[in-house]
């Protein structure tokens, strides 16, 4: 479809909303497929009578429909997952920044974007898995040593184009030079088991069965085998054991959930209500509960306390993970890491 083409349709679109409907709206198009979240929507439209339309894809899909149909997008309202896909949309001029009191005041400065054009809504921290059996040959503490030649042969990870590896790399960029994180890419793929493969919970099966030692995982993959009544879920969490990295320096890896509002948000007023919702109790409580994600507002509930829920974060301001990311892909391309 040609940009004309994606326009054209999007202005149909922009109709069709207005037409099936005189009430108030907004229109989300999100990248989270978690079924806890559409208690969400449903609760917000009994607490504002604000009926939300939900568009569902891929981050990188919403991004570029979002940009092709321009001023003729439905669209009030990007959800998506990882700093680094936010900054991607940011870059196309998907959002427009919002100054709300709100959300300035509730979500730590680092989880959002210094000017609003998005916000973290929920938090993941990426951690070292091993297997609690096979154990580690040395105090492992760190992401850097990771590249330790003593785990020649024991690391199992996915491939680098992966957002999770992107920001990682992008956040040790930050905090180490690229000359260092150059060094440490090297290193990690000299101590492959096997190529880089799969997605988090293939790498974690792999080490439960001994086929890898270690790995990196996003928590909340985690916090899901431990709420599971499945037998084999829980027979996998009990061969694994979770390192937080990092916590005598800079704290442990942390990426989000969040969003923004659109440049062209036909309901931008409805988009800021919905998104300062949010935030709130209630939905924080969902985030944590239902989907096994850290809140960036309030205690930490349900399973994934199990892994640790008091923990030092690495406090890079989450804009960084996208700014450093062409350089973390060349990296990764010299280190040999496909």
């Amino acid at each position: 479809m040609n940009q004309r083409s994606a326009s054209l349709l999007a202005g149909l679109c922009a109709l069709l909303f207005t037409t099936l409907s005189q009430a108030e709206v907004v229109n989300i198009y999100s990248a989270r497929h978690y079924d806890t979240d559409m208690a969400l929507y449903d609760q917000f439209t009994k607490n504002t009578g604000i009926t939300v339309n939900l568009i569902e894809g891929g981050s990188d899909a919403l991004i570029e429909r979002i940009a092709n149909e321009g001023k003729y997008s439905p669209a009030d309202m990007l959800i998506t997952v990882d700093a680094g896909r936010l900054w991607r949309a940011q870059a196309r001029g998907v959002f427009q920044p919002i100054d709300s009191q709100v959300l300035n005041s509730k979500i730590p400065s680092n989880l959002r974007e210094p000017r609003g054009h998005w916000f973290g809504l929920s938090k993941r921290a990426r951690v070292i898995v091993y297997n609690r059996n096979r154990g580690l040959p040395f105090v492992l503490d760190n992401y850097e040593q990771l590249a330790d030649p003593r785990l020649q042969g024991m690391v199992c990870m996915r491939g680098s184009s992966n957002i999770y590896n992107l920001s990682l790399l992008a956040a040790l960029i930050d905090a180490n030079g690229p000359q260092a994180a150059q060094t440490w890419a090297n290193g990690v793929v000299e101590n492959f088991s096997r190529p880089a493969q799969g997605n988090d919970t293939s790498n974690l099966t792999a080490v439960a069965s001994g086929e890898c030692g270690l790995t990196l995982a996003n928590t909340y993959y985690m916090g899901r085998w431990l709420a599971s009544a499945d037998k084999g879920a829980r027979q996998v969490m009990d061969s694994l054991a979770v390192i937080f990295p990092n916590q005598q320096n800079r704290g442990t890896h942390v990426n989000i959930s969040g969003a923004g509002i659109t440049r062209y948000a036909p309901n931008k007023d409805n988009a800021v209500k919905f998104l300062e919702y949010l935030v709130s109790d209630f939905a924080q409580k969902l985030f944590a509960e239902g989907n096994n994600e850290y809140p960036v507002v309030g205690p930490t509930t349900g399973p994934i306390v199990q892994l640790g829920d008091e923990f030092t974060e690495d406090q890079i301001n989450a804009g960084l993970l996208g700014k450093n990311q062409a350089q973390a892909v060349q990296i990764y391309d010299v280190a040999g890491w496909r």
